[in-house]
């Protein structure tokens, strides 16, 4: 091992003995069963396929399409002006329910000093002990107030550590990557994975996994560098940290998103985000590797798409890289998830579609993209344009069949509440 590595894993060593102090024990997991005359979707020891096949044909077409959304910059319809979870709000704009919140622990959606409704300036975020009461009243809304009782994604940023007020920071990826010791990053995540999930988050947007090519490029500093070998092993690690290798989700993890599908890391001019203009041979032997193994691996559940695009295709618009290569050719089952606001750019900064949000919609959910982040912009009509004919109700039910297995798997139906006492 390189001797210029030890300081780093010597310092952090001593950070994860701070935070082992500090992190306080996993939730613990009620003895909830269901009654005898229950749904089959709510019998905790029938198989994951048979309980989602089920909801799935009780659903209708408005629930489905709302599974398949986030709520962010919106917020302020499911919350009042303290930023309490109000269930009324919630009932009122969202009858149908929706499938995740983004980010908790911020205060998206109050109002501030400056008056501007829907904004995080100036606003002081969630402590552990809110957000865990928080993301508790939304779930017991979804569970309790909403018509088939489906509780909710909840997730994080946690590039380096869990992105959260009082969380554990550690080094930034570039840093971890350069320690080349992959059990020391599987017990960084590991710490990560328990704080999150004390305060009722689930999913991590992490890690990123993105091979860096061009050092003018901004976000270098979010990978794991420039070797596919030493991405793989680090990310590898790191999903291990964060989600264990097995499902069900134990109840200290928190499921993993690998982010992001893919070229980002090599961009016209370093412009953050600008197109990728590279073969395939280069994607295959350089970006694809990391992605590859950690579906083939470990049970990964979710993939975000990268803002940029290949060879004049965004990758929210590219079937070939969804799904003839991700599912057909990888054998990837799980969920594709949208960047932030990366369907309203097929728009706004690839050009696709003009003003036409429905038309990007499509396109994207055509693609392969099960999820919207971190609001409804391109699918706030995805259910009138599955009855209007524009869009097949298979491609929605393909969709909220990945994300109704993720949240079974996550164990969200028997165990929908954290223990605010230990956040």
């Amino acid at each position: 091992m390189d001797h210029r590595a030890k300081p780093i894993r010597m310092a952090l060593a001593c950070l994860l003995a701070t935070a082992a102090t500090s992190t306080l024990a996993a939730p613990s997991r009620s003895n909830r069963t269901a009654p005898p005359d229950s749904p089959l979707y709510k019998v905790s020891w029938q198989p994951v396929a048979a309980r989602v096949e089920d909801l799935l044909q009780r659903m209708t077409l408005e629930e489905k399409v709302a599974q398949m959304i986030g709520i962010w910059e919106k917020k302020g319809g499911i919350q009042d002006v303290s930023g309490n979870f109000s269930a009324a709000k919630a009932s009122q704009a969202f009858p149908d329910g929706f499938g995740q919140i983004t980010r908790p622990s911020d205060k998206r959606g109050v109002t501030v000093s400056n008056n501007a409704a829907g904004v995080a300036a100036g606003a002081v975020n969630r402590t552990a002990r809110e957000t865990a009461d928080y993301v508790n009243a939304a779930q017991r809304w979804a569970v309790e107030k909403t018509r088939l009782g489906i509780p909710m994604i909840m997730h994080e940023e946690a590039l380096h550590g869990y992105v959260a007020r009082g969380a554990t920071s550690f080094p930034q990826s570039i840093a971890l990557a350069s320690s080349w010791d992959p059990a020391l990053i599987e017990r960084v995540f590991g710490v990560a994975a328990r704080e999150m999930r004390a305060r009722g988050a689930n999913l991590a947007l992490a890690p990123v996994v993105d091979v860096a090519r061009d050092p003018r490029w901004g976000r270098i500093e979010e990978t794991y560098g420039e070797d596919p070998v030493l991405v793989s092993e680090m990310g590898l690690a790191a999903i291990r940290g964060f989600q264990g290798a097995t499902l069900p989700l134990k109840p200290d993890k928190v499921m993993v998103t690998l982010k992001h599908m893919t070229g980002h890391g090599q961009p016209e001019n370093g412009t953050n985000v600008g197109p990728a203009n590279i073969s395939e041979r280069t994607l295959r032997e350089n970006f694809f590797p990391p992605f590859e193994r950690a579906v083939k691996e470990l049970p990964v559940q979710a993939v975000m798409a990268s803002y940029n695009e290949i060879d004049g295709i965004p990758s929210h618009a590219n079937k070939w890289l969804l799904d003839d290569v991700l599912r057909r050719e990888w054998g990837y089952q799980g969920s594709v998830v949208s960047d932030y606001f990366a369907i309203k750019e097929l728009n706004t900064r690839h050009k696709l579609y003009g003003t036409d949000m429905a038309a990007a919609g499509r396109r994207a959910l055509d693609a392969g993209v099960d999820m919207e982040l971190p609001d409804a912009e391109g699918w706030s009509t995805l259910a009138q344009m599955v009855r209007s004919g524009q869009v097949p109700q298979e491609q929605v039910d393909k969709a909220v069949r990945r994300i109704l297995t993720m949240k079974f798997q996550m164990g969200l139906f028997e165990h929908p509440y954290t223990d605010a006492r230990t956040a």
